[in-house]
């Protein structure tokens, strides 16, 4: 099955959605300005492509659109690591500071510590629950979507979220 996504039909998802977005951007690069490019650049890529198809695996809009909000967030993030790590700043140059608005550096080293630790949690997952997960707390997804995607029943949709909740939460314990 094939469905196809007219450009009103994305840019409607996108208005609705573009708050949990942003906000889930900002989670990963730190910076609601960059998270604000991060969201608007995945409309521009989605837009630039035309009709967006999605095949069944990819059938759910809001799914795969955090996916690929995540992608490009994922990207960036690293992106800025490697210019910040390249590039020196000529202090003599700088006519004036500019407030950061980001974590000082030992909050953002933590958060870069926890989210390689969540995506390591993740992983151990098999694979229809690590979906499962994804599709509900990042996807904003219903058991009942989930179990559609999955070809399962809600009940071991919910069953799915819920021992892999269960799983990220006795394994974030043990590591702290």
């Amino acid at each position: 099955m094939v469905a196809s996504w007219r450009d009103e039909e994305l840019l409607a998802l996108f208005v609705t959605r573009r708050r949990e977005l942003v906000n889930y951007a900002r989670a990963i690069v730190g910076d609601r300005a960059a998270a604000e490019d991060v969201v608007q650049d995945a409309y521009f890529r989605l837009e630039r492509a035309g009709t967006v198809k999605m095949d069944d695996r990819l059938d759910e809009p809001v799914g795969y659109i955090f996916r690929i909000v995540r992608n490009l967030a994922i990207d960036g993030r690293r992106k800025m690591v490697r210019e910040s790590n390249h590039v020196g700043i000529d202090e003599n140059s700088m006519t004036y500071a500019v407030p950061e608005d980001r974590p000082d550096p030992e909050a953002q080293a933590i958060a870069r510590s926890e989210f390689r630790l969540l995506e390591q949690i993740l992983a151990e997952l098999p694979t229809r629950s690590r979906i499962a997960l994804e599709m509900h707390r990042f996807g904003g997804c219903k058991f009942s979507e989930i179990a559609a995607r999955l070809d399962i029943s809600v009940g071991t949709a919910h069953a799915l979220v819920t021992d892999a909740i269960e799983h990220c939460k006795t394994r974030l314990a043990r590591e702290r």
